[in-house]
């Protein structure tokens, strides 16, 4: 008499042929989302880790900002590319900065560790970039990180800045704009008004 091969049965029931396409698929594209998912995921963990030490020193959380993200990108790949640790690799950090609108930022750089965690402790234990990282009233964050030609040597960068300034209200195109004006100080006596209505030869008539 032939033995028949046992099913193998799951959680869900029995896996049949279809079933087992059916798993694989989903199992695909779940593995596809993720892997989507991961750079968006590892971003806001950067955001989350300097929150957590700047709530612990009673300053506000920061969060992912896509202009500062642009920003310490750009730093990033300027300091990689020359293989030099440099606010200045760009040009001056107040002119690449302008873009975020913010009355306040600093930055903060480093090179040598793969992992953000790394590189953050880094900073917490560098008094200057301490400093930065609990700038009063930040909101906003932007982090980055890029690797020489040779792939040797990891550049990251950091801004932190507050929130966006708003904009100046813009008037009438032929409204004068208001202009302080300096008043000269008045003569201290007046001239006597002449009570003369002809001179002739020095005579008063």
């Amino acid at each position: 008499m032939p033995v028949e091969k046992p099913e193998i049965t799951l959680a869900w029931g029995t896996m049949n042929r279809w079933g087992t396409l059916k798993r694989r698929a989903s199992l695909l594209i779940a593995g596809l989302l993720l892997l989507g998912a991961a750079p968006a995921i590892a971003a806001e963990s950067a955001a989350e880790q300097i929150s957590s030490f700047r709530a612990k020193h009673g300053e506000p959380k920061v969060v992912r900002d896509a202009t500062l993200d642009r920003i310490a990108m750009d730093q990033a790949r300027a300091m990689a590319a020359k293989d030099n640790l440099s606010h200045d690799a760009l040009g001056p950090f107040n002119r690449r900065v302008a873009p975020a609108g913010a009355g306040r930022a600093a930055e903060n750089i480093a090179y040598g560790y793969e992992s953000f965690e790394k590189t953050l402790g880094q900073w917490i234990d560098s008094s200057g970039h301490r400093k930065n990282l609990l700038l009063r009233n930040a909101s906003r964050v932007g982090i980055a990180s890029a690797r020489t030609a040779s792939g040797k040597r990891t550049y990251w960068a950091m801004v932190i800045a507050g929130d966006y300034e708003p904009k100046p209200k813009k008037g009438k195109k032929d409204q004068e704009p208001v202009v302080a004006v300096k008043r000269d100080a008045a003569p201290a006596s007046k001239p006597k008004a002449s009570t003369c209505h002809i001179k002739l030869l020095s005579l008063c008539i």
